[in-house]
């Protein structure tokens, strides 16, 4: 404007003023923060989708914390031994109807010995003797089964219920049904070394649920805080300034919404402002692991691993209801070949870390109430992977039998549930389909699983799909 020139109305609307002024904290918990665009769950514009709710009955579980083992552990080295396999090492087996998706060929048995442990005398190998060390507060499911041998649909299928279509995640499902127990942090927290795993933010994600319950993605090979939860400060303004910033911005929001009854979008956005905000504080302390008196460090240990585990029995602490922790941003456990030197490296990074978690719940008790979950996608050959007729000593992928772990939350203690054959080829006794396992830790967790639903497209859709049984086997 020249100073001859008639005043002139600043003709921009409430959108664009949001836009121009700005909070200084864009970028936090990307999607899961600042870009929610819907939450059919809040009853009112200010209502806040992410409150506490009640589950549909009395639960032994209130949070969970998974640990994923990206790639496909192998079984038959880990939590379900087979002395026949050991016996035939080297011999051909001939198994009718079981198809592979590489070429294998004669038995291999495991290079990990099998040990006892703890007064129920499970059988574990020396890949993982932390978690032997407290074998009697674990289930230990042998018979699981999935149904294809692929990672992509299997990751699906074991985070989302589903192998080829886009559906919300088990994380998603949970924070939809039960809210979650701190205003100050996330509901559900994805950790990952390094980058995205395969299929990435869609293991994690929403799909049709309101956004606001998808996951929120920490990248753990960050150490900085600043740099592990990107733009947690504003540089600019202090916060008693962001403060006032926020107070007006809201109160425009806010008088927006009492024409906009139905604007479940902007609901989401006030609610996401007003968390980022108080997450300035809260979040830094809670990964800010320097708070944690040595001993406890050293319990858990100094890899990439065992940090986010640590991270995570600290969210948990504060109440963040889904916690899943990724072991690597590809596919790790993927080991075609040198079984024995890639499993035992990869096991090194986290087993006293699952221990030191276990143990570290147990005594603040904490356990009976958080489900720990400790597996993949699917298991691995009992036969060695041949490529050009030649042994690499490593295993193929297997989804129809493995072994997957279990502890707290209501689940029986040093019991082993099912049994794959006599090779570990295939589960045959009380077999346990990814939707039975969805269906019984949502039982743990208060949910009729049949239940817990939400209307899309014109009909109800759950995690079980129509699929699932509950197992009480496994409960306590």
């Amino acid at each position: 404007m020249f100073p001859n020139d008639p005043p002139r109305r600043l003709d921009f609307g409430r959108r664009s003023f949001l836009q121009r002024t700005g909070l200084g904290l864009a970028g936090l918990g990307v999607t899961d923060l600042l870009c929610r665009e819907s939450t059919a769950a809040a009853s009112t514009s200010t209502a806040n989708p992410l409150s506490g709710k009640p589950p549909h009955f009395a639960a032994k579980a209130q949070r969970v914390i998974h640990i994923f083992l990206n790639g496909g552990l192998s079984h038959v080295d880990s939590f379900d031994p087979k002395p026949e396999l050991t016996k035939r090492h080297g011999q051909s087996l001939t198994v009718p109807n079981l198809i592979t998706e590489r070429q294998t060929g004669a038995a291999m048995a495991s290079p990990f010995p099998f040990r006892k442990y703890g007064n129920s005398g499970i059988e574990v190998s020396d890949l993982f003797p932390h978690i032997g060390q407290v074998i009697d507060d674990v289930c230990v499911v042998r018979s699981m089964y999935a149904d294809l041998p692929n990672h992509e649909p299997s990751l699906m299928l074991m985070n989302c219920g589903v192998a080829n279509v886009v559906r919300p995640s088990f994380g998603s499902w949970l924070t939809y049904g039960l809210g979650s127990e701190n205003e100050n942090l996330p509901g559900f927290i994805a950790m990952s070394p390094g980058g995205l795993p395969v299929k990435g933010t869609q293991n994690w994600q929403s799909a049709f649920l309101p956004s606001v319950f998808q996951g929120t993605y920490i990248d753990t090979a960050k150490t900085k805080i600043d740099e592990l939860i990107e733009n947690i400060r504003n540089d600019q303004l202090s916060p008693a300034a962001q403060r006032r910033q926020l107070d007006l911005v809201q109160r425009l929001n806010l008088l927006h919404a009492g024409s906009h009854e139905d604007d479940n979008p902007l609901s989401a956005r006030i609610h996401s402002f007003e968390q980022a905000y108080r997450m300035q504080d809260t979040a830094r302390e809670a990964f800010d692991l320097s708070h944690e008196p040595e001993y406890i460090r050293r319990m858990y240990g100094e890899t990439p691993q065992a940090k986010q585990i640590l991270m995570a029995r600290r969210l948990a602490e504060r109440g963040v209801r889904f916690v899943q922790l990724w072991h690597g941003a590809w596919q790790p456990w993927d080991n075609h070949d040198k079984i024995e030197e890639n499993h035992g490296k990869l096991a090194s990074e986290c087993s006293q870390a699952i221990g030191a978690l276990i143990t570290d719940l147990k005594q603040r008790g904490m356990l009976d109430s958080t489900l720990v979950i400790i597996g993949g996608e699917f298991g691995r050959t009992p036969t060695v992977e041949v490529r050009g007729n030649e042994s690499k000593f490593g295993r193929d992928h297997n989804h129809y039998g493995f072994s997957l772990c279990l502890a707290g939350g209501g689940v029986k203690g040093g019991y082993v549930h099912g049994a794959t054959d006599e090779f570990g080829f295939r589960a045959v006794e009380k077999r346990m389909h990814v939707h039975d396992l969805h269906a019984t830790l949502l039982h743990l967790l208060g949910f009729d699983h049949t239940k817990l639903t939400y209307r899309f497209a014109g009909r109800d859709f759950r995690l079980t799909d129509v699929h699932g049984r509950v197992v009480s086997d496994i409960m306590a």
